[in-house]
């Protein structure tokens, strides 16, 4: 006994835009091999981009195994800084107690995370937030740190007790990739939650 197939619900050709009924399968958009042909250029670039997706996906994934250590820990140390710059946006330099004013907006000048005491000679603080505070490029990078005015100024932001523990002595510590990565992407994270916060 032969039992009569389900009727096919009606579909609108994605090419011409009649009405048929699919005699393939439930997945056909097309009602004829024309219009298949019509509408090939169409499915041609939606494959062409996720091909192009897929193929980026996996240079990124290469190029995350070929990174260094140092590589991992200069780009946490970006997301550290970065996080560092808004977290001060409303504070003056560390050191000389600038503010950015319309000429530094208009010609582009840049404000650095300037650590009071340098990742060269205390690494272990290289993360350390109370050790990294918003500095003007010239106090930064001109003056070595300006660190006598930074001293001053550090002791009125974070207190005595704070400089003190900063310029005492820190266990050596040797992060792994893995911890980089981690420190990465807390402070990423930290980063959208302020701009979150401030938009």
């Amino acid at each position: 006994m032969r039992v009569a197939l389900k009727e096919a619900k009606q579909k609108t050709c994605k090419a011409c835009g009649d009405k048929f009924s699919p005699m393939f399968n439930t997945t056909q958009v097309v009602c004829s091999p024309k219009c298949a042909l019509a509408h090939a250029p169409a499915n041609s670039e939606k494959a062409r981009k996720a091909i192009a997706q897929r193929d980026r996906r996996e240079v990124q994934v290469r190029k995350e195994k070929l990174k260094s250590r140092a590589d991992h820990l200069r780009e946490a140390q970006a997301a550290v800084n970065e996080y560092v710059r808004l977290r001060d946006a409303h504070l003056p330099c560390i050191s000389c107690d600038s503010m950015p004013n319309d000429n530094d907006l208009m010609t582009g000048s840049r404000w650095d995370a300037g650590h009071y005491r340098s990742v060269g000679a205390c690494p272990e603080l290289r993360f350390e937030p109370l050790n990294i505070h918003r500095q003007c490029v010239k106090c930064n990078r001109n003056l070595s740190g300006n660190s006598i005015e930074y001293r001053i100024r550090l002791v009125l932001r974070i207190g005595a007790d704070q400089v003190a523990w900063l310029e005492g002595p820190h266990q050596p510590s040797k992060h792994t990739v893995e911890e980089i990565k981690i420190i990465k992407a807390e402070y990423r994270a930290k980063t959208r939650e302020l701009k979150r916060a401030a938009a």
